[in-house]
């Protein structure tokens, strides 16, 4: 069984300040400047929108791939460097992300254990999924095709983050009245830190979601001011949307695919579930560097710690012990989205159509003995 310490690893681990603010220029800048060019040339003809669009998706794609860095305070040596650019990062694609970042962790801990973590999309257990009826068996399939992430990325990145902001506070001054209305003191800050929000987790993260909100909605209603609400409105729905779904689309066939380690707790291992859990995602050059190499995601996942830029070096090192992973591109998208099932007998994944037929076999084979 392979362990931790089989693989070269640490001296990978060496974030560099120069090469994190680098990548944060060539990224930022650009994305700015893509949004004034299209500006510009929408009052020239609407035929130039289009590939200046598909490069604002990529840039914002590349935007959450340098977020996701700093999420594991890989990207810059700094912690705080980290925290603060991660944060604009965030606001770039509306999503706060502290609140991602510890969901995200909580991912890496748990990856290949299918009782703790159900993957991107909450899938079922075979047992849970014969639970259902017809309409909803059918309704969980429909809202798990890959399609699905279109609308649902748009509500994840626009939506959810005002959503879950608004019921919070909507609770938390329930929560303050309900202490006032006791004899409590009014002290703001403490009321905020002692309350449990089922919203968020800490008063760090609640903070966060308040400046995250205040930043995107506020440049929103500058921007729509500024060039107008369905121009403005058009493109970023068109931008965010995209990004979202491209992004959903790499995290799901880096982890949902035919044979992926998916455990249950007890025998659940670390490693397995790094290198067998997760997929080696062969992109396109131009992908690659879009996505900040994240389809290395075996390295990435045996040690969040290396930051993008030294992912490649570190698979090359060790692609002795990698040579049984799984090796995608992303037009098996639509062949992963099939094993959206987890079997907890024989810890794997299995599709909808095997499940019904296994299930379907079990039946006739106790019609029959029922009849002999």
């Amino acid at each position: 069984m392979l362990r931790k310490a089989n693989f070269v690893l640490t001296p990978y681990i060496n974030s560099s300040n120069l090469r994190a603010t680098y990548q944060i220029l060539n990224t930022v800048v650009p994305y700015v400047l893509l949004w004034i060019l299209a500006i510009q040339a929408q009052s020239i003809s609407l035929w130039l929108l289009p590939p200046i669009i598909v490069l604002l998706v990529l840039f914002s794609l590349r935007c959450f791939s340098l977020m996701h860095d700093c999420g594991h305070n890989s990207l810059f040596r700094s912690k705080s460097a980290n925290r603060i650019i991660g944060f604009l990062l965030g606001a770039i694609n509306a999503i706060p992300q502290y609140g991602w970042s510890r969901d995200h962790a909580y991912h890496h801990k748990t990856n290949g254990d299918w009782e703790r973590y159900r993957g991107v999309a909450d899938f079922l257990s075979t047992e849970e999924f014969s639970q259902l009826d017809p309409f909803h068996q059918k309704l969980y399939e429909v809202l798990r095709h890959p399609l699905m992430a279109i609308p649902g990325g748009f509500f994840y990145l626009v939506i959810k983050p005002r959503l879950i902001l608004s019921l919070g506070v909507y609770d938390l001054i329930h929560h303050i009245f309900t202490d006032l209305k006791q004899g409590s003191e009014f002290k703001l800050a403490q009321m905020i830190s002692a309350h449990q929000s089922k919203y968020w987790q800490s008063s760090t993260e609640f903070w966060d979601l308040l400046l995250n909100n205040i930043f995107v909605v506020s440049s929103w209603i500058i921007l729509s001011s500024l060039w107008g609400f369905e121009l403005f409105w058009s493109i970023y729905s068109m931008v965010i949307s995209c990004s979202a779904t491209i992004f959903i689309w790499i995290f799901f066939v880096q982890h949902i695919f035919e044979g992926a380690y998916a455990h249950k707790t007890e025998g659940w291992d670390y490693i397995s579930g790094a290198v067998k859990g997760s997929s080696y995602l062969k992109l396109p050059a131009i992908l690659r560097w879009f996505s900040a190499d994240i389809g290395y995601h075996n390295i990435h996942h045996l040690s969040e710690r290396i930051p993008n830029y030294h992912l490649a070096a570190c698979h090359r090192e060790n692609s002795h012990l990698l040579s049984d992973v799984k090796i995608l591109r992303i037009t098996d998208l639509f062949d992963c989205a099939q094993f959206i099932l987890w079997d907890a007998d024989s810890n794997r994944l299995v599709s909808v159509a095997s499940f019904r037929q296994a299930a379907e076999a079990r039946a006739n084979f106790i019609a029959l003995r029922a009849r002999e």
